[in-house]
């Protein structure tokens, strides 16, 4: 009798122990993406502090970040490489993509990642001449070890109202990263255009917007004290593989002139 009681009491443990791993093991992938328009790191205040910048990023937890309006060794910032001190300062793998030579240096985007990037490349974006050109940074990296292999781009589109350049940028996204062969992706960034917009709709016909996902609420990024469009976003594809956990634009008025987009998304297994 008592060696049927520990044999059953063995595979009652072994049992649990079998059932704890295959729930470990379907478990969702889970990543925070933040979308951040840093201004070059001077907030509304006047004031250069990339300090408060990383610690928006890190009190956010985020995983890989977006970031626009970045200065490299720019006599704007004094020499300051915006993407490697943010690096340093949230303990991420970082890449820069220079869009425009600016004061001594370069300004464009740059992707912070806990995941080493594997890759990273910096494509040009249409800008017809006068304008300021505009490009889009692209870097590949895989999710964790059980994770997949996905691109992640940071960009940001021309402002002006009626650009002329805008629809053919988000053409061009298109063309790079939403064609019938391109593979996991995320888009993230300042589209400088609302949802109603042209742009926002050509961009959507390829890409699921996170902020118009089921059961989300899209929230204003712009202007930061009292926000009243929403021109940040961050944009999934194929909409299958992702299920959008939560959507929050930050509490932050002074750090820039845009508010952090923060996006929690679920990686799901093809089936």
């Amino acid at each position: 009798m008592r060696m049927a009681m520990l044999v059953a009491l063995i595979v009652s443990a072994l049992s649990c122990l079998i059932q704890a791993e295959d729930t470990r093991e379907t478990k969702p992938l889970r990543l925070r993406i933040l979308t951040y328009n840093i201004h070059h790191g001077e907030g509304t205040d006047g004031k250069f502090d990339l300090d408060r910048i990383a610690k928006i990023i890190t009190d956010a937890k985020a995983d890989i970040v977006a970031l626009q309006e970045v200065d490299v060794k720019t006599n704007r910032v004094k020499g300051v490489d915006i993407a490697s001190e943010l690096g340093k300062l949230t303990s991420m793998h970082h890449t820069f993509g220079k869009a425009i030579d600016f004061s001594g240096g370069g300004y464009g985007n740059a992707i912070l990642s806990k995941w080493k990037l594997e890759s990273a490349k910096t494509h040009p974006l249409p800008s017809t001449p006068g304008n300021e050109a505009r490009a889009a940074l692209a870097a590949t990296i895989k999710l964790g070890e059980a994770g997949p292999q996905f691109t992640f781009i940071s960009t940001h589109l021309d402002y002006k109202a009626k650009s002329s350049d805008r629809p053919a940028q988000v053409k061009k996204l298109n063309d790079l990263f939403a064609g019938d062969d391109a593979g996991l992706s995320i888009l993230a960034g300042d589209m400088n255009a609302q949802p109603g917009e042209e742009e926002i709709k050509v961009l959507r016909e390829k890409w699921e917007s996170a902020a118009h996902a089921p059961g989300m609420k899209a929230q204003p990024t712009y202007p930061s004290d009292k926000p009243g469009v929403l021109i940040d976003y961050v944009l999934l594809r194929p909409q299958k593989q992702w299920r959008v956990v939560e959507v929050n634009v930050l509490e932050e008025k002074v750090a820039s002139d845009h508010r952090p987009l923060l996006v929690v998304v679920e990686w799901q297994t093809e089936k």
